[in-house]
Protein backbone atom coordinates (compact mmCIF):
# COMPACT_ATOMS: atom_id res chain seq x y z
CA UNK A 1 0.00 0.00 0.00
CA UNK A 2 1.46 3.36 -0.99
CA UNK A 3 1.86 6.08 1.57
CA UNK A 4 -0.35 9.10 0.85
CA UNK A 5 -0.33 12.13 3.08
CA UNK A 6 -3.83 13.43 3.64
CA UNK A 7 -5.32 16.20 5.67
CA UNK A 8 -7.93 15.54 8.34
CA UNK A 9 -11.18 17.32 7.42
CA UNK A 10 -11.88 20.62 9.09
CA UNK A 11 -15.31 22.27 9.29
CA UNK A 12 -16.78 22.55 5.83
CA UNK A 13 -13.90 20.75 4.11
CA UNK A 14 -14.67 18.25 1.36
CA UNK A 15 -12.70 15.47 -0.25
CA UNK A 16 -14.25 15.50 -3.71
CA UNK A 17 -11.21 17.21 -5.25
CA UNK A 18 -8.71 14.43 -4.55
CA UNK A 19 -6.70 13.20 -7.53
CA UNK A 20 -7.73 9.92 -9.19
CA UNK A 21 -5.66 6.99 -7.98
CA UNK A 22 -4.51 8.69 -4.78
CA UNK A 23 -5.54 6.75 -1.71
CA UNK A 24 -7.25 8.92 0.87
CA UNK A 25 -7.46 8.24 4.57
CA UNK A 26 -11.17 7.73 5.31
CA UNK A 27 -12.95 9.99 7.76
CA UNK A 28 -13.63 6.98 10.01
CA UNK A 29 -9.87 6.68 10.63
CA UNK A 30 -9.89 10.05 12.39
CA UNK A 31 -12.99 8.96 14.32
CA UNK A 32 -11.13 5.80 15.35
CA UNK A 33 -8.14 7.83 16.54
CA UNK A 34 -10.42 10.07 18.60
CA UNK A 35 -12.17 7.04 20.15
CA UNK A 36 -8.84 5.42 20.96
CA UNK A 37 -7.70 8.62 22.67
CA UNK A 38 -10.93 8.82 24.72
CA UNK A 39 -10.78 5.16 25.79
CA UNK A 40 -7.12 5.40 26.87
CA UNK A 41 -7.89 8.56 28.83
CA UNK A 42 -10.94 6.99 30.49
CA UNK A 43 -8.93 3.89 31.38
CA UNK A 44 -6.70 6.12 33.51
CA UNK A 45 -9.65 7.74 35.27
CA UNK A 46 -12.28 5.03 35.78
CA UNK A 47 -12.65 1.41 36.80
CA UNK A 48 -13.33 -1.18 34.10
CA UNK A 49 -17.00 -1.52 35.09
CA UNK A 50 -17.71 2.21 34.76
CA UNK A 51 -20.65 2.76 32.40
CA UNK A 52 -19.05 5.69 30.58
CA UNK A 53 -15.84 3.73 30.06
CA UNK A 54 -17.81 0.71 28.83
CA UNK A 55 -19.79 2.84 26.36
CA UNK A 56 -16.67 4.48 24.92
CA UNK A 57 -15.03 1.07 24.57
CA UNK A 58 -18.10 -0.20 22.69
CA UNK A 59 -17.95 2.75 20.27
CA UNK A 60 -14.24 2.12 19.68
CA UNK A 61 -14.93 -1.58 19.10
CA UNK A 62 -17.55 -0.77 16.46
CA UNK A 63 -15.06 1.34 14.50
CA UNK A 64 -12.37 -1.35 14.77
CA UNK A 65 -14.85 -3.93 13.52
CA UNK A 66 -15.76 -1.65 10.61
CA UNK A 67 -12.17 -1.53 9.38
CA UNK A 68 -11.56 -5.23 9.97
CA UNK A 69 -14.59 -6.09 7.88
CA UNK A 70 -13.88 -3.52 5.16
CA UNK A 71 -10.10 -3.84 4.89
CA UNK A 72 -9.13 -6.81 7.04
CA UNK A 73 -6.73 -4.41 8.81
CA UNK A 74 -6.85 -1.87 11.63
CA UNK A 75 -3.27 -0.86 12.41
CA UNK A 76 -1.48 2.23 13.70
CA UNK A 77 2.21 2.76 13.04
CA UNK A 78 4.75 5.43 14.00
CA UNK A 79 7.45 6.10 11.42
CA UNK A 80 9.85 9.03 11.63
CA UNK A 81 7.56 10.76 14.12
CA UNK A 82 4.52 10.55 11.82
CA UNK A 83 1.41 8.51 12.58
CA UNK A 84 -0.04 6.17 9.96
CA UNK A 85 -3.25 4.16 9.85
CA UNK A 86 -3.36 1.17 7.51
CA UNK A 87 -0.37 2.65 5.68
CA UNK A 88 -1.88 6.12 5.16
CA UNK A 89 -0.48 9.10 6.97
CA UNK A 90 -2.47 11.37 9.27
CA UNK A 91 -1.99 15.10 8.87
CA UNK A 92 -3.99 17.30 11.21
CA UNK A 93 -5.11 20.87 11.33
CA UNK A 94 -5.33 22.92 14.51
CA UNK A 95 -8.58 21.35 15.76
CA UNK A 96 -7.26 17.77 15.73
CA UNK A 97 -3.61 18.33 16.62
CA UNK A 98 -4.00 17.82 20.43
CA UNK A 99 -5.41 14.31 19.90
CA UNK A 100 -2.71 13.44 17.37
CA UNK A 101 -0.04 14.62 19.77
CA UNK A 102 -1.57 12.79 22.74
CA UNK A 103 -1.64 9.45 20.89
CA UNK A 104 1.94 9.89 19.71
CA UNK A 105 3.02 10.60 23.29
CA UNK A 106 1.21 7.48 24.55
CA UNK A 107 3.07 5.40 21.97
CA UNK A 108 6.41 7.04 22.68
CA UNK A 109 6.08 6.69 26.44
CA UNK A 110 5.85 2.93 25.96
CA UNK A 111 8.31 2.67 23.02
CA UNK A 112 5.53 1.39 20.75
CA UNK A 113 5.99 1.68 16.99
CA UNK A 114 3.06 -0.51 15.90
CA UNK A 115 -0.41 -1.39 17.19
CA UNK A 116 -2.77 -3.70 15.31
CA UNK A 117 -6.26 -4.96 16.16
CA UNK A 118 -6.93 -8.47 14.85
CA UNK A 119 -10.14 -10.25 13.76
CA UNK A 120 -11.72 -12.05 16.69
CA UNK A 121 -11.37 -9.11 19.06
CA UNK A 122 -14.31 -8.69 21.46
CA UNK A 123 -15.51 -5.69 23.42
CA UNK A 124 -14.52 -7.40 26.67
CA UNK A 125 -10.97 -8.04 25.44
CA UNK A 126 -10.73 -4.43 24.22
CA UNK A 127 -11.69 -3.22 27.71
CA UNK A 128 -9.02 -5.44 29.30
CA UNK A 129 -6.48 -4.12 26.81
CA UNK A 130 -7.36 -0.48 27.55
CA UNK A 131 -7.06 -1.05 31.29
CA UNK A 132 -3.63 -2.64 30.92
CA UNK A 133 -2.46 -0.03 28.39
CA UNK A 134 -3.65 2.87 30.51
CA UNK A 135 -1.78 1.84 33.65
CA UNK A 136 0.57 4.55 34.88
CA UNK A 137 4.10 3.62 35.89
CA UNK A 138 6.20 5.91 38.03
CA UNK A 139 9.48 4.68 36.51
CA UNK A 140 9.84 5.16 32.81
CA UNK A 141 12.38 2.43 32.15
CA UNK A 142 11.41 -0.92 30.64
CA UNK A 143 7.82 0.18 30.04
CA UNK A 144 7.34 -1.93 26.92
CA UNK A 145 8.34 -5.26 28.57
CA UNK A 146 6.12 -4.41 31.56
CA UNK A 147 3.21 -3.59 29.27
CA UNK A 148 3.63 -6.84 27.35
CA UNK A 149 3.65 -8.76 30.63
CA UNK A 150 0.44 -7.02 31.69
CA UNK A 151 -1.21 -7.85 28.36
CA UNK A 152 -0.21 -11.48 28.72
CA UNK A 153 -1.73 -11.65 32.21
CA UNK A 154 -4.93 -10.04 30.85
CA UNK A 155 -5.09 -12.71 28.11
CA UNK A 156 -4.93 -10.18 25.27
CA UNK A 157 -4.64 -12.21 22.06
CA UNK A 158 -6.13 -9.94 19.40
CA UNK A 159 -4.08 -6.77 19.85
CA UNK A 160 -0.49 -6.84 18.60
CA UNK A 161 2.14 -4.35 19.74
CA UNK A 162 5.70 -3.92 18.50
CA UNK A 163 8.47 -1.79 19.87
CA UNK A 164 10.86 0.47 17.96
CA UNK A 165 13.99 -1.21 16.66
CA UNK A 166 16.92 -0.34 14.43
CA UNK A 167 16.12 2.75 12.40
CA UNK A 168 12.60 3.08 13.85
CA UNK A 169 13.55 5.92 16.14
CA UNK A 170 11.10 8.16 17.94
CA UNK A 171 11.70 11.65 19.24
CA UNK A 172 14.97 13.43 18.76
CA UNK A 173 17.00 13.57 21.93
CA UNK A 174 17.07 16.86 23.80
CA UNK A 175 20.82 16.96 23.17
CA UNK A 176 20.28 16.80 19.40
CA UNK A 177 17.59 19.46 19.58
CA UNK A 178 19.75 21.83 21.64
CA UNK A 179 22.68 21.30 19.28
CA UNK A 180 20.49 22.18 16.29
CA UNK A 181 19.19 25.31 18.08
CA UNK A 182 22.71 26.63 18.67
CA UNK A 183 23.76 25.71 15.14
CA UNK A 184 20.97 28.01 14.01
CA UNK A 185 22.48 30.92 15.94
CA UNK A 186 25.96 30.13 14.62
CA UNK A 187 24.68 29.91 11.05
CA UNK A 188 22.85 33.24 11.30
CA UNK A 189 25.98 34.86 12.73
CA UNK A 190 27.91 33.57 9.72
CA UNK A 191 25.19 34.95 7.41
CA UNK A 192 25.42 38.39 9.02
CA UNK A 193 29.22 38.42 8.75
CA UNK A 194 29.13 37.38 5.09
CA UNK A 195 26.53 40.06 4.35
CA UNK A 196 28.76 42.72 5.90
CA UNK A 197 31.57 41.59 3.58
CA UNK A 198 29.21 41.58 0.57
CA UNK A 199 29.71 37.85 0.11
CA UNK A 200 27.14 35.34 -1.13
CA UNK A 201 24.69 34.06 1.47
CA UNK A 202 24.31 30.25 1.81
CA UNK A 203 20.56 30.09 1.16
CA UNK A 204 20.59 26.36 0.42
CA UNK A 205 22.31 25.73 3.75
CA UNK A 206 19.63 27.82 5.42
CA UNK A 207 16.95 25.74 3.69
CA UNK A 208 18.47 22.51 5.03
CA UNK A 209 18.58 24.06 8.50
CA UNK A 210 14.84 24.86 8.25
CA UNK A 211 14.13 21.26 7.32
CA UNK A 212 16.09 20.15 10.38
CA UNK A 213 14.22 22.57 12.64
CA UNK A 214 10.94 21.27 11.24
CA UNK A 215 11.96 17.68 12.04
CA UNK A 216 12.88 18.64 15.59
CA UNK A 217 9.56 20.45 16.05
CA UNK A 218 7.77 17.27 14.99
CA UNK A 219 9.90 15.15 17.33
CA UNK A 220 10.62 17.44 20.28
CA UNK A 221 8.34 20.48 20.04
CA UNK A 222 7.90 21.23 23.75
CA UNK A 223 11.62 21.14 24.49
CA UNK A 224 12.45 23.28 21.45
CA UNK A 225 9.84 25.86 22.49
CA UNK A 226 11.44 25.73 25.95
CA UNK A 227 14.80 26.64 24.41
CA UNK A 228 13.28 29.87 23.07
CA UNK A 229 13.42 31.08 26.67
CA UNK A 230 17.12 31.52 26.01
CA UNK A 231 17.78 35.26 25.76
CA UNK A 232 21.35 36.24 24.94
CA UNK A 233 21.66 39.96 25.59
CA UNK A 234 24.95 40.35 23.72
CA UNK A 235 23.69 38.49 20.63
CA UNK A 236 20.11 39.76 20.81
CA UNK A 237 19.38 40.02 17.08
CA UNK A 238 20.80 36.54 16.38
CA UNK A 239 19.10 34.85 19.33
CA UNK A 240 15.86 36.71 18.68
CA UNK A 241 15.80 35.72 15.00
CA UNK A 242 16.28 32.03 15.79
CA UNK A 243 13.57 32.18 18.46
CA UNK A 244 11.20 33.83 15.98
CA UNK A 245 12.08 31.20 13.39
CA UNK A 246 11.34 28.28 15.76
CA UNK A 247 8.08 29.73 17.08
CA UNK A 248 6.93 30.74 13.58
CA UNK A 249 7.44 27.17 12.36
CA UNK A 250 5.53 25.77 15.32
CA UNK A 251 2.71 28.28 14.76
CA UNK A 252 2.61 27.68 11.01
CA UNK A 253 2.34 23.96 11.66
CA UNK A 254 -0.67 24.55 13.90
CA UNK A 255 -2.22 26.66 11.15
CA UNK A 256 -2.03 23.70 8.77
CA UNK A 257 0.77 24.83 6.45
CA UNK A 258 2.44 22.14 4.39
CA UNK A 259 6.05 21.07 4.99
CA UNK A 260 7.30 23.02 1.97
CA UNK A 261 5.41 26.12 3.12
CA UNK A 262 6.85 25.72 6.62
CA UNK A 263 10.39 25.59 5.26
CA UNK A 264 9.75 28.83 3.37
CA UNK A 265 8.18 30.39 6.47
CA UNK A 266 11.23 29.39 8.49
CA UNK A 267 13.61 31.01 6.01
CA UNK A 268 11.49 34.18 6.00
CA UNK A 269 11.45 34.35 9.80
CA UNK A 270 15.18 33.61 9.96
CA UNK A 271 15.99 36.63 7.75
CA UNK A 272 13.25 38.97 8.98
CA UNK A 273 15.67 41.33 10.78
CA UNK A 274 18.50 41.23 8.23
CA UNK A 275 18.01 44.97 7.69
CA UNK A 276 19.21 45.70 11.23
CA UNK A 277 22.74 45.21 9.97
CA UNK A 278 22.43 48.79 8.70
CA UNK A 279 21.10 50.16 12.00
CA UNK A 280 23.87 51.72 14.15
CA UNK A 281 24.51 49.85 17.41
CA UNK A 282 24.17 53.07 19.39
CA UNK A 283 20.56 53.20 18.23
CA UNK A 284 19.84 49.47 18.60
CA UNK A 285 21.23 49.46 22.15
CA UNK A 286 20.30 52.94 23.31
CA UNK A 287 19.20 52.70 26.98
CA UNK A 288 16.57 55.40 26.58
CA UNK A 289 13.72 56.51 24.35
CA UNK A 290 14.80 57.11 20.77
CA UNK A 291 14.66 60.63 19.37
CA UNK A 292 12.48 61.28 16.33
CA UNK A 293 15.54 61.17 14.07
CA UNK A 294 16.77 57.92 15.65
CA UNK A 295 13.31 56.41 15.31
CA UNK A 296 13.32 57.22 11.59
CA UNK A 297 16.67 55.45 11.22
CA UNK A 298 15.36 52.40 13.12
CA UNK A 299 12.22 52.22 10.98
CA UNK A 300 14.31 51.96 7.82
CA UNK A 301 15.38 48.40 8.62
CA UNK A 302 12.38 46.68 6.94
CA UNK A 303 13.17 48.39 3.61
CA UNK A 304 16.87 47.71 4.05
CA UNK A 305 16.26 44.04 4.83
CA UNK A 306 14.03 43.57 1.79
CA UNK A 307 16.60 45.29 -0.44
CA UNK A 308 19.40 43.05 0.82
CA UNK A 309 17.37 39.95 0.03
CA UNK A 310 16.43 41.18 -3.44
CA UNK A 311 20.08 41.79 -4.31
CA UNK A 312 21.30 38.38 -3.20
CA UNK A 313 23.21 36.45 -5.85
CA UNK A 314 21.28 33.40 -4.56
CA UNK A 315 17.98 35.27 -4.97
CA UNK A 316 16.47 32.56 -7.19
CA UNK A 317 16.74 30.09 -4.28
CA UNK A 318 15.06 32.47 -1.84
CA UNK A 319 11.30 32.29 -1.17
CA UNK A 320 9.69 35.49 -2.47
CA UNK A 321 7.70 35.63 0.77
CA UNK A 322 10.94 36.18 2.69
CA UNK A 323 11.07 39.62 1.07
CA UNK A 324 7.46 40.27 2.07
CA UNK A 325 8.23 39.35 5.68
CA UNK A 326 11.37 41.48 5.87
CA UNK A 327 9.35 44.44 4.61
CA UNK A 328 6.03 43.89 6.41
CA UNK A 329 6.71 42.38 9.86
CA UNK A 330 6.05 45.70 11.61
CA UNK A 331 2.73 46.35 9.82
CA UNK A 332 -0.19 46.17 12.24
CA UNK A 333 -3.50 44.52 11.43
CA UNK A 334 -5.11 47.97 11.19
CA UNK A 335 -2.36 48.92 8.68
CA UNK A 336 -0.60 51.36 10.97
CA UNK A 337 3.01 50.69 11.91
CA UNK A 338 5.87 50.93 9.46
CA UNK A 339 6.66 51.15 6.63
CA UNK A 340 3.56 53.13 5.66
CA UNK A 341 1.47 52.97 2.47
CA UNK A 342 0.99 49.21 2.50
CA UNK A 343 -2.30 47.92 1.07
CA UNK A 344 -4.22 45.57 3.34
CA UNK A 345 -4.76 42.93 0.67
CA UNK A 346 -1.02 42.83 -0.05
CA UNK A 347 0.15 42.01 3.50
CA UNK A 348 1.38 38.43 3.29
CA UNK A 349 0.18 35.63 5.58
CA UNK A 350 3.77 34.85 6.54
CA UNK A 351 4.26 38.51 7.56
CA UNK A 352 1.24 38.28 9.87
CA UNK A 353 2.59 35.09 11.46
CA UNK A 354 6.08 36.50 12.00
CA UNK A 355 4.64 39.74 13.41
CA UNK A 356 2.87 37.85 16.20
CA UNK A 357 5.95 35.83 17.13
CA UNK A 358 8.38 38.74 16.74
CA UNK A 359 6.30 40.88 19.11
CA UNK A 360 6.01 38.07 21.66
CA UNK A 361 9.73 37.31 21.78
CA UNK A 362 10.59 41.00 22.02
CA UNK A 363 8.17 41.52 24.93
CA UNK A 364 9.62 38.59 26.86
CA UNK A 365 13.24 39.72 26.45
CA UNK A 366 15.07 42.16 28.71
CA UNK A 367 16.57 45.05 26.76
CA UNK A 368 18.83 47.94 27.68
CA UNK A 369 15.86 50.29 27.54
CA UNK A 370 13.55 47.87 29.42
CA UNK A 371 15.35 45.91 32.11
CA UNK A 372 12.33 43.91 33.23
CA UNK A 373 10.85 41.60 30.64
CA UNK A 374 7.22 40.54 30.62
CA UNK A 375 6.54 36.96 31.64
CA UNK A 376 5.18 34.80 28.84
CA UNK A 377 1.74 34.83 30.45
CA UNK A 378 1.78 38.63 30.77
CA UNK A 379 2.90 39.00 27.16
CA UNK A 380 0.07 36.84 25.83
CA UNK A 381 -2.44 38.77 27.92
CA UNK A 382 -1.20 42.09 26.57
CA UNK A 383 -1.27 40.79 23.01
CA UNK A 384 -4.84 39.52 23.35
CA UNK A 385 -5.89 43.06 24.28
CA UNK A 386 -4.55 44.16 20.89
CA UNK A 387 -6.19 41.45 18.81
CA UNK A 388 -7.69 42.92 15.64
CA UNK A 389 -5.70 46.13 15.83
CA UNK A 390 -2.08 45.01 16.25
CA UNK A 391 -2.50 41.34 15.32
CA UNK A 392 -4.60 39.15 13.07
CA UNK A 393 -7.20 37.57 15.45
CA UNK A 394 -7.12 34.08 13.93
CA UNK A 395 -3.33 33.85 13.92
CA UNK A 396 -3.07 35.28 17.44
CA UNK A 397 -5.65 32.79 18.74
CA UNK A 398 -3.70 29.91 17.19
CA UNK A 399 -0.52 31.22 18.82
CA UNK A 400 -2.17 31.47 22.24
CA UNK A 401 -3.43 27.88 21.82
CA UNK A 402 0.09 26.79 20.87
CA UNK A 403 1.65 28.42 23.92
CA UNK A 404 -1.10 27.39 26.37
CA UNK A 405 -2.65 29.13 29.36
CA UNK A 406 0.67 28.60 31.12
CA UNK A 407 3.28 28.75 28.32
CA UNK A 408 6.28 26.44 28.37
CA UNK A 409 8.93 28.13 30.49
CA UNK A 410 6.46 29.81 32.86
CA UNK A 411 7.54 29.80 36.52
CA UNK A 412 4.66 28.88 38.82
CA UNK A 413 3.81 28.45 42.49
CA UNK A 414 1.90 25.26 43.32
CA UNK A 415 -0.72 24.57 45.98
CA UNK A 416 1.78 22.14 47.54
CA UNK A 417 4.09 25.07 48.30
CA UNK A 418 6.57 23.94 45.67
CA UNK A 419 7.87 26.05 42.79
CA UNK A 420 8.09 24.76 39.25
CA UNK A 421 8.63 25.56 35.58
CA UNK A 422 6.09 24.51 32.97
CA UNK A 423 7.78 21.96 30.70
CA UNK A 424 4.84 20.96 28.48
CA UNK A 425 1.21 21.92 28.02
CA UNK A 426 -1.51 19.31 28.36
CA UNK A 427 -2.83 18.21 24.94
CA UNK A 428 -6.27 17.57 26.48
CA UNK A 429 -8.24 20.82 26.31
CA UNK A 430 -10.02 19.90 29.56
CA UNK A 431 -6.70 20.15 31.38
CA UNK A 432 -5.25 23.34 29.92
CA UNK A 433 -4.76 24.59 33.48
CA UNK A 434 -2.86 21.42 34.36
CA UNK A 435 0.39 21.25 32.36
CA UNK A 436 3.49 19.18 33.10
CA UNK A 437 5.77 21.00 35.51
CA UNK A 438 9.44 20.62 36.42
CA UNK A 439 9.77 21.01 40.21
CA UNK A 440 12.61 23.37 41.14
CA UNK A 441 11.99 24.22 44.82
CA UNK A 442 10.48 22.41 47.80
CA UNK A 443 7.80 23.93 50.10
CA UNK A 444 10.55 25.46 52.24
CA UNK A 445 11.95 27.36 49.29
CA UNK A 446 15.04 25.19 48.88
CA UNK A 447 16.06 24.88 45.24
CA UNK A 448 16.28 21.32 43.98
CA UNK A 449 16.42 19.28 40.82
CA UNK A 450 12.96 17.80 41.14
CA UNK A 451 10.84 15.52 38.99
CA UNK A 452 8.62 16.53 36.10
CA UNK A 453 5.06 16.03 37.34
CA UNK A 454 1.78 15.89 35.44
CA UNK A 455 -0.70 18.20 37.18
CA UNK A 456 -3.55 16.32 35.49
CA UNK A 457 -2.77 13.14 37.45
CA UNK A 458 -5.04 12.41 40.39
CA UNK A 459 -4.23 10.66 43.65
CA UNK A 460 -5.27 7.03 43.10
CA UNK A 461 -6.99 6.86 46.51
CA UNK A 462 -8.60 10.28 46.98
CA UNK A 463 -9.08 10.99 43.23
CA UNK A 464 -7.98 14.55 43.92
CA UNK A 465 -5.23 16.53 42.26
CA UNK A 466 -2.12 16.67 44.52
CA UNK A 467 -0.91 19.89 42.94
CA UNK A 468 -2.57 22.91 41.33
CA UNK A 469 -1.05 26.13 39.98
CA UNK A 470 -1.96 29.01 42.27
CA UNK A 471 0.19 31.81 40.85
CA UNK A 472 2.48 32.76 37.97
CA UNK A 473 5.84 34.08 39.16
CA UNK A 474 8.44 36.30 37.54
CA UNK A 475 11.73 34.35 37.52
CA UNK A 476 13.72 37.60 37.72
CA UNK A 477 12.33 38.13 41.23
CA UNK A 478 13.88 34.83 42.30
CA UNK A 479 17.13 35.01 40.35
CA UNK A 480 16.00 32.06 38.20
CA UNK A 481 17.23 31.66 34.62
CA UNK A 482 14.53 29.60 32.94
CA UNK A 483 16.67 28.52 29.99
CA UNK A 484 19.17 26.86 32.35
CA UNK A 485 16.61 24.21 33.25
CA UNK A 486 16.00 23.32 29.62
CA UNK A 487 19.69 23.30 28.76
CA UNK A 488 20.33 20.99 31.71
CA UNK A 489 18.02 18.41 30.11
CA UNK A 490 20.27 18.32 27.04
CA UNK A 491 23.36 17.28 28.99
Amino acid sequence: MSESEVKGPGPGERRSNTRPGVKVLPKEALDLLIRLHVVIKNAKLYEANNEMFQEQARLLFELVEHFLQENGEASFQVRQSALFFNGLRFKFVLSTYPIYKAILEEFRARSISYMSFLPGLTTEELVRFAVAFGKRERKEDQLFPKLMADLDRADIRHVVLRTASGTETFASTHEDTARMFFLGIIHLKEVFEREKKAEDLPVNTTRRLMQSIFNHIVDDESFLIGLTNLKNFDEYTLNHSVNVCVLSLALGRRLGLSRSELVELGIAAFFHDLGKLETPLEILNKPATLSEEEREVMEQHPHQGAEKLVHLKEFRHLPIRAIHVALEHHIREDLTGYPTRIKKESVNLFSKIVKVVDYFDALTTKRVYRKKAFTRTEALGLMLERSGTEFNPVILKAFVNLMGVYPIGTMVALSSGELGIVSDINPDTKFLLRPRVKLIADPNGNLRDGDIVDLAERNSETRRFPRTIVKVLNPDDYGIEISDYFLAQAQ
